[in-house]
């Protein structure tokens, strides 16, 4: 097994982890990504798909008046469905840049400037959704301007979610970091154009659904702002809209799959996988019945669409987390045993420095200082350097034994009672010889400091 590694660290990138605790623990982490980002997604797609829908009905109302109060309608949800995106946005970020630090900071920094202009790009196609919104009077004789408007903020917006795509994709790939050359160069990696178009149908259908029950509800004063459309005309396009991209995604997801490395496919990948496609086809089936029922019956399984298909969505992210863990899994490992590596030899380090300190700081102080902490440890209860406490201070002994060291150390170790008002000495045999000559030069040498 070590040999694995060790084979697969010749050719791959392996960076140390951040040796610090996850804030949560990491199946709360993982469910908060999931599920926060499907939240996310939703609104994401509403917003894109929204975007698109109303530039090709404000393109088409050019000919036919209608379809231009179609795209106001559907221009005045774009901005809201962003605000909704950008905040639902916040937790997916957080909980991916907690689980997979070193994967999502090393596909940024690989894609360097790109990645850093996904803030001014999102400010600026904001701010352009913005100013169509309320800007529909002042533009009502210049409707190319207008138009404009509209088609710069959704070629934004169509080219950050790449950016993400093509970033999110990179993670999976340790194996590639080496070779990647920035931004151009991490688009040409598998999987990255098939996810993006099979993300722009996903838009389109969650539209598509949206328009659907945005403008079928009672209170929703259809006559009044859409003059010359039936409210079944408007369905009919939601429901089409929605069956078209869903049959685009069953027809990408194969190639979706298929251009994933093999190294994050599973048999728990593949059942999941199917059992998303298995709820999605009874929710077209129903779409498809509905385009063909009568006018009032349209709408009769519109919530069991919605759910079925919102129960395939989340059975969808789950793969996606799951073939994410499978396929850095090794990598993961690789970089564990590079941490502890790392934390060993950090510790050996400092262990080593910290003897060095020692024995630098014993070669500083001469003996007679080494010999005073001696002194504290054994001596310093009864005796002090030139007040009398006990015993004698250290100053008398230092006078009595001045040209005696053998007595002085004899008497250390085996002392006797010279006064009366003092009580008797015990002795320390205890004391090795190192310390026994420290603390004698201490005691000889105080009078001459």
């Amino acid at each position: 097994m070590n040999s694995f590694w060790l084979t697969l660290s010749t050719s791959v990138p392996v960076p140390k982890d951040l040796p610090l605790p996850l804030p949560l623990p990491e199946w709360l982490l993982i469910l908060i990504l999931v599920v926060s980002f499907l939240a996310h997604l939703v609104f994401v797609n509403l917003m894109l798909g929204g975007t698109l829908l109303s530039l090709w009905a404000q393109i088409r109302g050019l000919k036919d008046k209608k379809f231009d109060g179609l795209a106001k309608e559907i221009a005045a949800t774009i901005t809201v469905n962003k605000s909704i995106a950008v905040v639902l946005g916040v937790a997916p970020l957080l909980s991916i840049n907690v689980l997979y630090t070193l994967y999502f900071y090393s596909a940024n920094a690989l894609t360097g400037l790109v990645w850093i202009a996904v803030i001014p790009l999102v400010a600026i196609a904001f701010l352009l959704t913005y100013l169509h919104k309320y800007t529909w009077k002042l533009f009502e004789k210049n409707k190319a301007v207008h138009i404009s408007i509209l088609a710069v903020a959704t070629a934004i917006l169509l080219f950050i979610p790449f950016i993400f795509l093509t970033n999110i994709n990179l993670m999976l790939f340790p194996e590639k970091w080496g070779v990647i050359k920035g931004f151009l160069s991490a688009m040409t990696l598998p999987n990255v154009f098939p996810r993006y178009f099979h993300f722009i149908f996903a838009s389109i259908a969650v539209t598509g659904l949206f328009l659907f029950w945005y403008m079928s509800r009672k209170s929703y004063p259809f006559e009044q702002v859409l003059p010359g459309f039936e409210r079944y005309q408007i369905q009919k396009m939601g429901y089409s809209l929605a069956l078209i991209a869903s049959i685009g995604q069953m027809l990408i997801g194969p190639i979706v799959l298929f251009t994933l490395p093999s190294k994050g496919i599973s048999w728990t990948l593949i059942l999941v996988i199917f059992f998303g496609v298995a709820l999605a086809l009874p929710a077209m089936w129903m779409m498809w019945k509905g385009l063909q029922a009568p006018k009032q019956e349209i709408g009769k399984n519109f919530y069991k669409v919605v759910m079925l298909m919102s129960i395939t969505v989340i059975f969808m992210g789950s793969g996606r987390q799951i073939y994410r863990a499978n396929a850095l899994e090794p990598h993961q490992k690789l970089v564990k045993l590079r941490t502890e590596e790392f934390e060993n030899r950090k510790r050996e380090i400092l262990e080593n420095k910290k003897q060095e300190e020692l024995v630098e700081n014993s070669k500083e102080l001469s003996v007679a200082d080494l010999g005073k902490k001696v002194f504290n440890q054994y001596c310093a209860a009864c005796h002090k350097e030139k007040e009398m406490l006990i015993g004698p201070p250290v100053t008398e002994m230092g006078e009595i034994y001045i040209n005696n060291k053998t007595a002085l150390v004899q008497w250390i170790k085996s002392p006797g009672k010279k006064r009366e008002n003092a009580p008797q000495m015990p002795g320390f045999p205890q004391i090795s010889d190192d310390d026994m000559n420290k603390l004698t030069e201490y005691i000889l040498t105080i009078n001459n400091e």
